[in-house]
């Protein structure tokens, strides 16, 4: 048995699927039950439950080979980072009481680091709590910068004709698909060739800065001048909290935009063969970002 948590977001529904194709038995926690049907129509176990509520995980958690464990978002939230601790607080005690053995976890590049990297801090708090777990077994999977972030970029271009946003221009980044995290995910979790605590880079298929995003998203759209420019932070802080951001939220965004854009936050392993992964940002425009900018996806 496999439990897969947040098994209906970006990666989740990737993991879930993969070890489902496989034939594995596959139990998938969400909180909303309505969402997981698609996943049980496909073979999954269901299983309701809030990442906080540590009886429910401890449940749900409850003869697993082996756990995929996710941070879930709360965007609104007012703490977003005491949320987070109680949720890396409930999955650790929920995996003692369980007797888990193998974890993989999604995690951040530069999540080694305890401060000024905003919702990162929390990963690394995560990281600690289950690397303090005596007789687990776990990867931490430190990704680089979601290409799904980019699709936030549709409402401002339609606005301003540009793309706009808190990182340097030039800033090269490690951009990768998140289905490429959750393939590497399933893939661990089912060779389990992973023993006490590691951690593994993924870097995506190669760097890219926003000038060169903007210069790939505008040719797939039509506009060959699309170009990028670096927004202050206060100008910043009030569109993401015009668009549903907790003022908190929006802080800590900042903050690791800062982190990011002064090198503080970076990889820390050399791009090789086992950190690049195969989905070039080319291929993630064409197929996620343009159905939605021209209106023509489910998720637009």
């Amino acid at each position: 048995m496999y439990v897969v948590t947040g098994a209906t977001g970006h990666t989740g529904s990737v993991v879930a699927k993969a070890l489902l194709i496989r034939g594995k038995k596959v139990r998938v926690v969400g909180r909303n039950p309505d969402r997981l049907k698609a996943l049980v129509g496909e073979g999954a176990e269901p299983f309701a439950a809030d990442l906080i509520d540590t009886a429910g995980i401890t449940k749900a958690f409850a003869g697993a080979k082996a756990v995929y464990v996710i941070m879930p978002p709360s965007l609104a939230s007012s703490d977003f980072r005491a949320f987070q601790n109680r949720v890396s607080d409930a999955i650790a005690t929920a995996l003692r009481s369980a007797g888990v053995t193998h974890v993989v976890t999604l995690s951040s590049i530069r999540a080694d680091k305890p401060e000024k990297t905003g919702p990162v801090v929390g990963l690394h708090y995560l990281e600690e709590q289950l690397n303090g777990i005596d007789g687990l077994n776990v990867l931490h999977l430190r990704a680089g910068y979601f290409m799904e972030n980019t699709p936030a970029q549709i409402g401002i271009i339609r606005m301003t004709g540009m793309a706009v946003g808190p990182l340097r221009p030039d800033l090269k980044l490690p951009m990768i698909a998140t289905r490429d995290i959750g393939e590497t995910a399933a893939s661990a979790l089912l060779n389990l060739d992973f023993h006490q605590k590691q951690t593994r880079e993924l870097l995506g298929q190669r760097n890219l800065s926003m000038i060169e995003v903007a210069q790939i998203i505008g040719r797939a759209v039509g506009k060959p001048d699309l170009r990028y420019t670096e927004a202050p932070d206060q100008q910043v802080r009030a569109a993401l909290i015009q668009l549903g951001m907790s003022s908190n939220m929006a802080d800590l965004i900042l903050e690791m935009s800062a982190a990011l854009n002064a090198n503080y936050m970076r990889a820390l392993e050399p791009r090789s063969t086992e950190n690049t992964t195969p989905t070039a940002y080319e291929r993630f425009v064409t197929e996620e970002f343009v159905p939605l900018y021209e209106g023509k996806s489910a998720a637009a």
